[in-house]
């Protein structure tokens, strides 16, 4: 298959990369013999070394083995970024079993599928999620869990002021003293023996299985074999052309997506470097403060930090030095122009857009951080990568530069399928193809830009499709716009048309007048919005993409009560 875009790498990144026969786990282990004392995760000012880490593993990995985990078992972890997260990581790993990321924010219903989905009778969850672990303990198949305490690895002066205003405020303490298969996470790490017993794992079996699809349905988890989880990480080193020594990984993006556990966690422990943990995304102030005391020089993040970021007041005024970010990758979400060339203002390093999905890792394509940055495009796939846009109606025909379609991509990162459901990875999985369900197209030197998904494409007026991310991008061109969404509604029986919902910068006005002079402007006549909305705050996950899903929704079910 011709390769064009591997002309674009940047100087010393490979078109193929000798992958170390060892699993992440293993890197670890190994990194804790060459550099036991280098950094390897801040948090709130405590810093754990690599030996430090790699010890609490081992326990961690024979504290599972006394509960009787064994290789193949699925552990779950439902944790915010903390040490206890990166420990609990890599000590089910090092045991040969699965690790089951969970959305700590996920309510008691949605855990409830994810558990009895992923069959996992171990939970390693924070003592402030706790209530709603033991909701659902008697309709899953959770036989122990372990409980966590946020404060445990906070500096000795920040512990006590933690202890004495949240624990008095709140008026109590977690007690889980009489309930039956349930410890605290210290106390089974003090208990457990410093070396667990040897666990064989293959390459090919499956470490992770991480949910994907929940903002559009019902979850599936993606099957990531260890082998997934060291080639997307040396894929994200060699891109990046990350030091061996001295990387600073600012973790801002919630370790249980598959974005911060590869661009982040197994980045980090991939290179020797020390990753930095935010236990809250959406706190800017907490963000910018980090970035400024903690001088971290990779940036891994979504549109709507850099956003948040390009509007801080305090970042207008000087109060934060940000100018020690040298690269940072944007994912999840498409990136606005206007957002990117902001930011590379502000903080003088370069901001890239990237691609991915869960069941590649995700990473598959990026940007050249040093290059041809292409402003607008997802970049070029990674090494060893492969990538093509087929024909939307059988998806089984390749188009030819310039031409929309859905994108496709096959490469060493590429899941091995959906947990217990074959039909669904049949349908994702073809002839070793993975399809994304992303509307694309490639330029003739091997540039790849996303139009939109494939589920969001709008039937306009007179058969016409509308893409809602070209809609959006114009949107964030606006002055007076921070936030925008575009989707389709249904207009009786006319079909679709294009709304968007707006939030505005501070102190800002606009009419729906303006907005929708200003669409007209900059698109044809079937792509302006019919309608438009103007809200204080956009729905979001977690991570920071947008729910347009839940604005949909939202308006259907207004219209329905009108009628």
């Amino acid at each position: 298959m011709e390769k064009p875009w591997v002309k674009q790498y940047d100087p010393g990144v490979p078109e193929t990369i000798a992958y170390p026969d060892k699993t992440i786990e293993q890197i670890l282990a190994a990194t804790a013999v060459r550099s036991p004392d280098s950094v390897v995760t801040l948090f709130k000012g405590a810093v754990l070394t690599y030996r430090q880490l790699d010890e609490r593993v081992d326990r961690m990995t024979a504290a599972l083995q006394q509960l009787g985990v064994k290789k193949g078992d699925r552990v779950a972890l439902h944790l915010p970024n903390c040490p206890q997260y990166v420990i609990g990581y890599y000590g089910i790993l090092r045991a040969g079993a699965i690790a089951v990321p969970c959305n700590p924010i996920y309510v008691a219903r949605e855990m409830e599928h994810q558990v009895n989905d992923s069959g996992a009778k171990v939970i390693i969850t924070l003592s402030s999620f706790y209530q709603t672990i033991r909701e659902i303990r008697d309709v899953t198949p959770i036989r122990h869990v372990i409980v966590a305490k946020i404060k445990s690895y906070f500096p000795p002066m920040l512990r006590l002021l933690f202890t004495l205003l949240k624990e008095g405020k709140d008026g109590h303490r977690l007690s889980i003293s009489g309930e039956q298969g349930t410890s605290w996470f210290h106390d089974i790490l003090e208990s457990a023996p410093e070396r667990p017993r040897g666990a064989e794992v293959d390459q090919e079996d499956t470490a992770v299985l991480m949910y994907t699809g929940g903002t559009t349905g019902v979850s599936k988890g993606a099957q990531l074999t260890h082998r997934n989880l060291v080639v997307n990480a040396a894929q994200c080193a060699h891109w990046l052309k990350t030091p061996e020594t001295g990387a600073v990984l600012l973790t801002a993006l919630p370790l249980f997506h598959s974005y911060a556990m590869t661009t982040c966690m197994n980045h980090a422990i991939y290179v020797g470097g020390s990753m930095i943990l935010v236990p809250n995304p959406r706190d800017l102030r907490d963000v910018l403060k980090t970035i400024h005391t903690q001088h971290p020089t990779i940036y891994p993040g979504v549109p709507a930090m850099y956003v948040a970021i390009n509007n801080s007041q305090e970042v207008a005024e000087g109060k934060y030095d940000i100018s020690s970010i040298k690269a940072c990758i944007s994912g999840a979400a498409g990136l606005p122009v206007e957002v990117q060339e902001k930011f590379q203002r502000l903080t003088g390093g370069r901001l890239v857009e990237g691609y991915g999905l869960s069941e590649a890792s995700p990473v598959t394509h990026i940007n050249p951080v040093y290059g041809d940055n292409r402003v607008g495009y997802i970049g070029v796939p990674a090494p060893d990568t492969l990538a093509k846009i087929v024909d939307l109606e059988t998806g089984e025909r390749e188009l030819p530069s310039g031409e929309v379609g859905e994108l496709c991509v096959r490469g060493p990162q590429v899941m091995k399928g959906y947990w217990n459901i074959p039909t669904e990875t049949a349908n994702a999985l073809r002839d070793g193809w993975l399809h994304t369900g992303d509307i694309a197209t490639m330029t003739e030197d091997g540039y790849f830009q996303i139009v939109d998904r494939k589920k969001d494409m709008i039937l306009g007026a007179g058969g016409y499709n509308v893409y809602p991310r070209e809609i959006e991008d114009v949107l964030y061109g606006h002055p007076k716009v921070k936030e925008a969404v575009a989707a389709g509604i249904q207009v009786g029986e006319k079909g679709e048309r294009v709304k968007v919902w707006i939030v505005l910068k501070e102190g800002e006005t606009a009419t729906e007048d303006e907005i929708l002079s200003f669409c007209r402007e900059n698109l044809a006549p079937y792509k302006c919005p019919r309608f438009v909305e103007f809200r204080d705050d956009l729905p979001k996950t977690i991570v920071g993409k947008m729910l347009r899903r839940v604005l949909v929704q939202e308006e259907a079910k207004e219209a329905a009560n009108a009628r």
